[in-house]
């Protein structure tokens, strides 16, 4: 008997809700924020180093500082584009504790005031013929210029009203427990020398990246969501580093197949888990506002 073609990709195609759901690789994937205009600051200080070799012992000392000074600068500002990222990519964020693009300005200015000194210092035949005047222009002019290409740090902290600051304290310290256990399951995998299993891995942990920003945003959400972020990741760890062992050694197909359930496993409880927690959310607004319409219309106030 004749059998009538179909798949998930036919106009009666009947697609599993489970293959819909699934997320792909590079969902929630983000550009490295310190890309090459970041990096390439660390280019200046190459040449500045081999140049001050021959210029006697205050010169060679002056071009290795205003090295140095550049080099942390080009650290400070990478890491203060990777923070202020974060801060962008969150809906409650506190203001990064130290401001390192701010920082990484200043040190650069530094540095180009000391690169030009050195210059200054080896034109002229004494210490004191020296002038001041270029080694500060040049300063001042290098740290506006970096200021103005890359900003500055947030200055303020981003949804954090009616936030209770010391629970959020507890839920950063779970979170980073947390992320810590996600990183493991990374470096362990690599072990198993699977493409397939590694991007399985990744879809998990967006999965549970999905629940840590929901408990970051409402930190009463941690009670409900410690059990995840603490015995399930162990768990979860612990699994992949038994795994990424076998399978390295022995390429079973079945311990595939078995770590793979359990990912899966995971992944449905953890987005279970997430959410529950944002329809309690919504529960909570309902009855705020159903409680402020009663206080409304007992007060006289009609709703039209």
């Amino acid at each position: 008997m004749a059998k009538r073609y179909g798949g998930k990709f036919s106009p009666e195609g009947g697609g599993s809700n489970d293959d819909q759901s699934q997320r792909g690789q590079f969902q929630g994937a983000r550009v490295e924020p310190a890309g090459a205009r970041a990096n390439i600051l660390f280019v200046p200080a190459i040449p500045l180093v081999f140049l001050s070799l021959n210029d006697g012992a205050i010169g060679m000392t002056i071009g290795l500082i205003a090295a140095g000074l550049l080099t942390a600068a080009a650290f400070l500002l990478r890491e203060g584009l990777r923070a202020e990222a974060e801060y962008n990519a969150r809906r409650t964020a506190r203001r990064p504790a130290f401001p390192r693009k701010i920082f990484a300005s200043v040190l650069t200015g530094f540095g180009a005031a000391l690169a030009a000194y050195r210059t200054e210092y080896l034109d002229a035949e004494t210490t004191a013929q020296a002038s001041l005047l270029a080694p500060i222009l040049f300063g001042l002019v290098a740290t506006a210029l970096h200021s103005v290409s890359f900003g500055l740090d947030p200055m303020k902290d981003k949804g954090m009203e009616g936030i209770d600051t010391f629970q959020q304290d507890r839920v950063v310290r779970v979170l980073k427990d947390a992320e810590t256990h996600l990183s493991a399951m990374t470096d362990a995998v690599k072990r198993a020398g699977d493409r397939r299993v590694e991007a399985r891995v990744e879809q998990f942990q967006n999965t549970a990246r999905d629940l840590f920003r929901t408990v970051e945003e409402d930190p009463r959400d941690l009670a409900g969501a410690r059990k995840y972020l603490t015995v399930y990741l162990q768990g979860a760890r612990d699994a992949t580093v038994k795994f990424a062992d076998v399978y390295a050694r022995t390429r079973d197909p079945q311990a595939l197949a078995d770590y793979t359930s359990l990912l899966d496993d995971l992944e449905q409880n953890f987005a279970a888990r997430t959410r529950k927690m944002l329809l309690d959310d919504r529960s909570d607004l309902t009855v705020e506002i159903d409680v402020l319409r009663e206080r409304l219309q007992r007060e006289g106030v009609r709703l039209d």
